[in-house]
């Protein structure tokens, strides 16, 4: 599965930017993280294949993520950005049903990962 993530950019505090992630084929579950220079890839958000969402509490009720199945496209709105939301951030893709049982939190359940893209927020 290759991922494509693009919509990345340089956005001023409470600004908003839209991530969009294209995978070459249906996948189970997609989700986002990030990094931070000199922090470790923390979750963001995911979506299984019927629905369910997941966010972090550090973007819930200001990040929303969502898919077009008919594109096998993931978005992920961003809205009251902070500063500390600097960071790649990078999609992923599950699609090993055996990982299932992890957490959609959890980096292990993903199988493929997008290239990264890169959000700056000035304050």
């Amino acid at each position: 599965v290759q991922l494509q993530a693009s919509g990345g950019g340089l956005v001023q505090a409470g600004g908003s930017l839209r991530l969009s992630c294209a995978a070459s084929r249906r996948t189970f579950t997609m989700g986002w993280f990030r990094q931070a220079p000199g922090k470790e890839r923390e979750f963001v958000a995911a979506i299984t294949s019927s629905d369910r969402t997941y966010y972090s509490d550090s973007v819930k009720g200001r990040f929303t993520i969502s898919i077009d199945n008919a594109k096998n496209t993931v978005y992920l709105q961003m809205n009251s950005l902070k500063p500390e939301d600097t960071a790649v951030y990078y999609c992923a893709a599950n699609v090993a049903l055996s990982k299932a049982g992890l957490g959609a939190s959890t980096a292990m359940r993903y199988d493929y990962w997008g290239q990264g893209t890169q959000v700056t927020v000035s304050s």
